[in-house]
């Protein structure tokens, strides 16, 4: 498997973060717009660093030029909050607006376990820092027909900056192709917030890896296209829809409408209140949700 990391120099936290793979990466002969790649081998997989010019989410079609079979981009996170992070998504747009990047309308491809396996690194490492690992909603560009996922420092330059945020994410990035790779069910999420706690929760808690989230404030523009989509743009088969049934908010009929008339298999959180001891994988992820 051909796997491109993808750092970009206006980018500090992706600088940090090339800063620390390349104490395991060799330089090669290639270059790539004019910056050296380097490469480590592990296992069954070739991992390969690209440096590139642009900010991450305007590299749109980068999988035209460089052949490989996942793209990772190691980037900076920015929020409001300022919340210190450690996250991962996949990329695209729910909605016509693409000033971050990507195509109106269009998501990429969603790679839900090596997401998952990231998520679980992060949480690891993670531990006892000031860094809040967490998985986002599906949002912002670039656009590409490769599968792809997004790995970042958050959430000010800081963090950015942080030599042990640095170090998480390349350790992260190489051991999630160290070893053999789980088979995991896998599901996509509608409602709950931008930083979906829920889903972070499933994540580390069950057998479940998630693909794509559909934020609460994007469900007024799913449709059958956008949730199609979803499906066929999961790099696994989709087992599951998992409604986060309190952050559907007004949207609940018109989600359950739209999954009936697609006869897509769906669970809804308020439906699991009593549980029995003994527990399904699914029942589990319910039992999460309401938590």
């Amino acid at each position: 498997m051909k796997i491109a990391i993808i750092c970009c120099k206006p980018d500090k936290a992706g600088m940090n973060i090339k800063e620390h793979l390349l104490l395991e990466f060799k330089e090669t002969d290639e270059t790539f717009h004019g910056e050296r790649v380097f490469e480590k081998q592990l296992y069954s997989s070739t991992l390969k660093i690209y440096t590139l010019e642009k900010e991450s989410i305007y590299n749109e079609d980068i999988d035209k030029e460089i052949e490989a079979d996942l793209f990772v981009f190691a980037t900076k996170h920015r929020s409001k909050q300022e919340v210190p992070s450690l996250s991962v998504h996949s990329p695209g747009n729910w909605s016509d607006d693409n000033s971050h990047g990507g195509r109106p309308y269009q998501l990429c491809i969603a790679p839900a376990t090596y997401l998952k396996l990231a998520l679980l690194k992060l949480n690891e490492l993670g531990k006892n820092t000031e860094f809040e690992v967490t998985l986002e909603q599906t949002h912002h560009g670039p656009y590409l027909e490769k599968p792809v996922m997004f790995i970042e420092i958050g959430s000010t330059e800081k963090q950015w900056t942080n030599k042990k945020a640095g170090e998480i994410i390349a350790r992260t990035i190489t051991s999630m192709f160290s070893g053999n790779i789980p088979k995991y069910k896998t599901a996509i999420v509608l409602g709950g917030g931008h930083y979906n706690q829920v889903v972070t929760k499933v994540m580390l808690k069950t057998e479940y890896a998630v693909s794509h989230i559909c934020a609460k404030h994007m469900l007024g523009y799913l449709n059958n296209d956008l949730l199609n989509q979803a499906i066929n743009k999961t790099m696994e088969k989709v087992d599951l829809v998992i409604l986060d049934w309190k952050g559907l908010g007004p949207h609940k009929k018109k989600i359950v409408q739209l999954l009936d008339h697609m006869n897509v298999k769906y669970v809804r959180s308020v439906s699991y209140t009593h549980l029995r001891a003994h527990e399904t994988s699914l029942h589990l992820v319910c039992r999460l949700l309401l938590e």
